[in-house]
């Protein structure tokens, strides 16, 4: 039987990248499928990409409203969810110098703030024994250069986990978070930086990963199906780092 059979699962930021590699696993597994992104067009075109199984809400993971509005929205489609991936976000890289107050609460907004009430919101949907990941990273462990706000946020992100973990125990929810290195997406693309920037960026990140690559996101989603599924049962307030060997050797 596959690993996810008949569970319904909510991806936000579901329609590109990590989300979207993640959705297409998770329905390969035998999930419903419910993805979220800003954008209508994109939201649909990727709900038809993926097939029958897939469903599409437009919802920005960094705005209140839309948030408050998710679990209704959800609700119509299914009236309990299993699996919630908190996969919304993207970075923006400045030096300390640089950074105003605009990036610094853009980069909480999306990242912290819309984590941590996307999974309050969806709380009451949420199956006991139900599974919740959230999408971390590998700046929580390194001090990069430019990443002063972004890897701040994610070592939130990073502290939810734990902290869900704990609260959540009592209706065996598990909570689990995947720490992604360096992955071939467009996550550039919203940075900040210049194409010139970018490629001395990636090229001083590439240098650090003891595999020499970046990552899929196939590969991120693989461990994401694996710590939502029965097969990390015994797994809880646990981060995975999926990252080459970046942070490890």
């Amino acid at each position: 039987m596959s690993k996810l059979q008949g569970k319904v699962a909510v991806i936000t930021g579901g329609t590109s990248g990590i989300g979207k590699a993640t959705a297409q696993e998770f329905i390969r597994e035998g999930a419903k499928v419910i993805i979220t992104g800003r954008n209508q067009t994109t939201v649909a075109e990727t709900v038809k990409e993926l097939g029958a199984n897939a469903y599409g809400i437009v919802s920005d993971a960094a705005k209140m409203t839309d948030i408050r509005q998710l679990a209704g929205h959800v609700k119509a489609i299914a009236p309990t969810i299993d699996i919630i991936f908190a996969n919304a976000g993207y970075g923006k890289f400045a030096p300390v110098e640089f950074v105003d107050e605009a990036h610094f609460d853009e980069q909480f907004n999306v990242l912290v703030k819309g984590t941590y009430f996307t999974v309050q919101q969806l709380l009451p949907l949420l199956s006991d024994s139900g599974s919740i990941v959230l999408n971390t990273s590998v700046v929580t462990e390194v001090g990069m250069q430019g990443a002063s706000v972004y890897s701040a946020a994610k070592a939130a992100v990073q502290s939810l986990t734990k902290t869900f973990a704990a609260e959540l125990a009592g209706r065996g929810i598990r909570v689990n978070a995947v720490s992604p290195g360096p992955i071939q997406t467009a996550f550039f693309d919203k940075t900040g930086l210049t194409e010139e920037q970018i490629h001395g960026f990636a090229s001083n990140v590439l240098s650090k990963v003891p595999l020499n690559r970046f990552g899929q996101p196939t590969e991120i989603a693989k461990a994401v199906v694996f710590l939502a599924s029965g097969d990390a049962s015994y797994m809880h307030g646990t981060e995975m780092f999926v990252d080459g060997g970046m942070v490890q050797i």
